[in-house]
């Protein structure tokens, strides 16, 4: 029998270990997770009833195997949610389906909607051409905004950073007010010093052209409309928050036979004289235990990866240990109500606003962008009819003046700011809080990124290895990439062959992985 290491259990990890498991008895799998919980960036934190989710995740794909393994895990729901039932919103619902009011292994169906809070107004994300945004403009800056576009349209720039990628796109008025402090915010870096490849990545298709076509195309009903990601209107969501996917692929990974060592991180990976790995080397409880392994599949992070090999050229060992990252503070806020409004015409429990993500662009505060709880799914929230639960973002490097907050001064921070954004009217409105950190959790494309194919050609000489998942690609990978990673590896050691090509290829085509083949 086979062996292989998983290193960290995050989405990638733990798809690939739970494939293995499923697909083929002749492996004994080992998981290695230096943490105390599972789902790596996709866990969901349970703080006195109410859910956390690091990071805000959307389940949506158009790849047929992942919504097939999705359904598989967490059946979508049969029955309307809580919030549905009581406001008399019609929803989308499998028939046979579990009922998430009885039973907690479900998938709900969410309604989308992310809104820009810009000079204290609401702005569609992303941008929409429509009444409402002019007039929230301004005449004479919708005016600039056209101009500013029709210029970019006709003196294209090269693209030599992402602030020529965002002006290429949307023009440079609307550059400076929605997209340049943001991303600076963000990155810790102006968008002048951002390789292009990031919006590439993350906007792909998404310009004035995109949102024009998908304006028309609901203006005339027509069916079928390609639709870029950034627009889905709608999304799939675990009842209990992303972190149930999970912690039911790890349970299930169990019962398959595999094994998942959790608080035990890798400290070593020992290749021969053939560079094959074979063994890795993890500390658990203060101690180093070492396990044999015919191939390794990795989700760490390429930095850590290099540091912990053996035998690796001093060029490859420079180029990783210069990967930037951008860490991710979030500090959940348990509040008696909002001071807004919900001007919108969806319905809401309490009338908050029905947003899941709220982007804040605005250079006199830190935070980057509010969640509500409430609007993922209202099974994370403990009291959803009388408390609104908000997670207040903020993005840092580990170790920098704002990660190094005490947890109470960082809670006043992110407190002091809604109140200064005139989001709540007191800090009495506060009930309770609680803060967590993620490190690493944003690849970033700056520093020795631009050397990344180099390094890659080095790990593809290591026959047995295979790097998955957001930090183990370094690539701003959705969940839904991360697992087709997964997929790909397994597919590769289960059919001998040590060619990594399409385990890289997946999330670099031009059209966006989550449209359609």
């Amino acid at each position: 029998m086979k062996k292989i290491v998983v290193i960290v259990a995050g989405p990638a990890g733990l798809t690939a270990a739970y494939e293995l498991l499923d697909k083929s008895t002749g492996y004994e799998v080992t998981v290695l997770e230096e943490s105390s919980s599972l789902g790596g960036i996709s866990r969901t934190v349970n703080y006195k009833g109410n859910r956390m989710d690091m990071g805000g995740h959307r389940f949506f794909s158009k790849v047929p195997e992942v919504n097939e393994w999705w359904q598989k895990m967490l059946p979508k729901q049969g029955s309307l949610s809580f919030d549905d039932a009581v406001l008399g919103r019609n929803g989308l619902l499998e028939e046979g389906g579990p009922n998430p009011e009885k039973e907690d292994r479900v998938m709900l169906l969410r309604n989308r909607m992310s809104r820009i809070f810009f000079n204290r107004r609401f702005f569609d994300y992303p941008i929409s051409l429509k009444f409402e945004t002019f007039k929230n403009m301004g005449l004479l800056t919708t005016i600039t905004v056209g101009f500013s576009y029709i210029k970019s349209a006709i003196f294209k720039r090269k693209e030599n950073s992402l602030e020529d990628f965002y002006i290429n796109r949307f023009g440079k008025k609307l550059y400076s007010m929605f997209f340049e402090n943001y991303t600076e915010n963000l990155w810790g870096r102006h968008p002048s010093c951002i390789s292009p490849e990031w919006g590439a990545q993350r906007v792909k298709g998404l310009s004035i052209v995109a949102i024009l076509k998908d304006m028309f195309g609901k203006l005339f009903n027509k069916k079928n409309r390609k639709v870029e990601t950034s627009l889905i209107e709608s999304f799939s969501y675990p009842k209990l928050g992303p972190g149930q996917l999970w912690e039911i692929t790890a349970s299930e990974i169990t019962k398959r036979g595999g094994t998942i060592i959790q608080n035990a991180s890798a400290v070593a990976i020992h290749k021969n004289e053939n560079n094959n790995i074979t063994s890795v080397t993890y500390r658990k409880d203060g101690a180093d235990v070492t396990i044999d392994c015919d191939a390794v599949i990795s989700s760490m992070p390429l930095k850590d990866l290099v540091s912990d090999m053996n035998n690796v050229p001093q060029e490859i060992s420079e180029i990783a240990s210069g990967l930037p990252y951008r860490d991710y503070m979030t500090a959940g806020v348990l509040l008696k109500s909002l001071n807004l409004k919900n001007k919108t015409s969806v319905k809401t429990l309490g009338g908050i606003i029905p947003d899941n993500w709220i982007y804040i662009h605005d250079r006199t505060v830190k935070i980057g962008r509010i969640q509500i709880y409430n609007n993922w799914s209202p099974y994370m929230v403990k009291d959803v009819e009388h408390t609104v639960w908000i997670g207040l973002e903020y993005f840092c490097n580990e170790g920098d003046s704002l990660w190094s907050l005490s947890d109470d001064d960082f809670g006043d921070l992110a407190i002091n700011e809604i109140k200064k954004l005139s989001l709540i009217s007191n800090k009495s409105d506060v009930l309770d809080f609680h803060v967590e950190r993620v490190k690493k959790a944003y690849p970033a494309y700056f520093d020795t990124y631009a050397k990344i194919d180099r390094l890659r050609d080095y790990l593809d000489t290591i026959p047995n290895l295979y790097c998955v998942g957001r930090n183990g690609q370094h690539r701003y990978n959705n969940i839904d990439h991360s697992m087709c990673t997964a997929f790909e590896a397994v597919k590769a050691i289960l059919s001998g062959t040590t060619d990594k090509s399409t385990i890289w290829n997946v999330n670099t085509e031009k059209e966006y992985h989550e449209e359609a083949k």
